[in-house]
């Protein structure tokens, strides 16, 4: 799998290589190894979701106010999306920029994001699955809403009409407001990417005698 930094620090999308047969397709999803060692952060699994939503449903956007052990692996598994990352961590380089991919089940393109990037996406088609992997469980209280349809945040929806939102998504604050609050989790530095670890030394071999 390919695992590139998008323009929001601590956030990847992760490009799976499928292989194809007569039978239909594989692909890794995910793997330890390659997403600790490019993200620099351990990610095991606590917790898993899914989601499904008919076509106009917009979800978000949802960050959590504890960012170092709330990351996620968000994957499309059935239809397709429109999936937005919003940099909600005071103090970041970033903070309000976003990231827009388009993702389906049949290209398998995940996004990795700590608990203080925002998470939002519009369903595209009827049906559409989305899986959550989380790294940690959910913790009632935790969870910050901002209003994906806010002017000063201006994501990219490209709706032909009124999304289908939940009242409490619809009732969600905007970014000022929520700023103000004191409720948005502050940045902090991910460490760097751990060297993968040496190969020992082959064993000395004794002098060969002299005949």
């Amino acid at each position: 799998m390919r695992v590139d930094e998008t323009g929001i620090p601590g956030t990847y999308r992760v490009r799976p290589e499928r292989l194809s047969d007569e039978r239909g397709h594989f692909h890794e999803a995910a793997r330890y190894s390659v997403l600790t060692g490019r993200t620099g952060m351990p990610f095991e699994v606590r917790q898993v979701n899914n989601s499904v939503s008919r076509k106009g449903v917009l979800r978000g956007v949802h960050c959590n106010d504890v960012p170092d052990g709330a990351s996620k692996l968000v994957s499309c598994v059935r239809g397709s999306m429109l999936d937005v990352m919003v940099d909600l961590r005071v103090g970041s380089p970033a903070f309000g920029r976003h990231e827009v991919t388009r993702m389906s089940a049949d290209d398998g393109v995940a996004l990795y994001l700590p608990g203080g990037v925002g998470h939002a996406f519009l369903a595209l088609e009827d049906g559409t699955c989305v899986n959550y992997l989380l790294a940690a469980e959910y913790v009632p209280g935790a969870m910050v809403d901002v209003d994906a349809l806010d002017e000063e945040l201006g994501l990219p929806w490209d709706l032909t009409g009124p999304p289908v939102r939940s009242a409490k998504d619809a009732a969600a604050p905007g970014l000022a407001e929520v700023l103000a609050s004191g409720r948005l989790p502050r940045y902090s530095p991910s460490p760097a990417p751990a060297s993968p670890p040496s190969l020992p030394s082959p064993p000395s071999r004794p002098p060969r005698p002299r005949s």
